[in-house]
């Protein structure tokens, strides 16, 4: 029943339950407490069904679409502030439907921590500058070293913000890869795609996964 409950090298919820805020809450019958543990234990790589399995043991029956609003609502991403050495960033295709959608992720190769994630309809030099002037109003990065594998348009965006980078396509790139393969392992679940999702939800999602995955590695 839960084997699909797993991430990468951690098997374990290492994080603080207590970061997920409730301040969307007014009215709710369910506990806050296990309110978290099922926003945390679906982001952790537990199924919506299997996360309503968990709940009703401790007497809560949910429909698994109110356990989605609550990650939804919850506006979780990762914390901002973060000055890593290496910033190992990357593109990768997944699908929304059945439209083809650009992931963008940056990934501080020393802790796996995922610093900030974009998902656009395409790609292109302008969006991968976007992504890099996002990253750099969250995090302090002006003098890390940014480990890119070839891409033109990352590469274009390096040089347009004067930023120092190499082209590298293992070693401490790998980190970026693993956040991939999970991402993609988790859409993978729900038939290779966000199924019924907007582009806006599957970002927030996203951008959860993005402050799960930081609290597990």
């Amino acid at each position: 029943m839960f084997s699909e409950w797993s991430m990468p090298e951690n098997t374990r919820l290492s994080g603080s339950i207590d970061q997920i805020n409730l301040a969307f809450v007014e009215r709710e019958a369910t506990p806050r407490l296990l309110m978290k543990l099922g926003i945390q234990l679906h982001l952790a790589g537990l199924s919506l069904s299997n996360t309503v399995s968990i709940l009703a043991v401790f007497g809560v029956e949910r429909a698994r679409s109110t356990v989605h609003n609550w990650v939804h609502k919850a506006d979780l991403q990762p914390e901002s502030g973060r000055s890593p050495d290496h910033v190992a960033v990357d593109e990768t295709v997944i699908r929304l439907n059945d439209e083809r959608y650009w992931l963008y992720a940056a990934v501080d190769p020393e802790t796996n921590e995922l610093l900030h994630t974009k998902l656009e309809p395409t790609t292109n030099k302008v969006i991968a500058h976007s992504f890099f002037t996002e990253l750099r109003e969250k995090h302090n990065v002006d003098d890390a070293v940014f480990l890119i594998d070839g891409s033109l348009s990352l590469k274009d965006a390096c040089s347009r913000h004067g930023l120092d980078f190499r082209y590298e396509r293992h070693g401490n790139r790998n980190s970026v890869e693993r956040v991939f393969r999970e991402v993609k392992r988790r859409t993978s679940s729900f038939s290779n795609c966000f199924s019924n999702a907007e582009a806006e939800t599957a970002d927030d999602w996203l951008r959860s996964f993005a402050f799960a995955w930081n609290q597990l590695i």
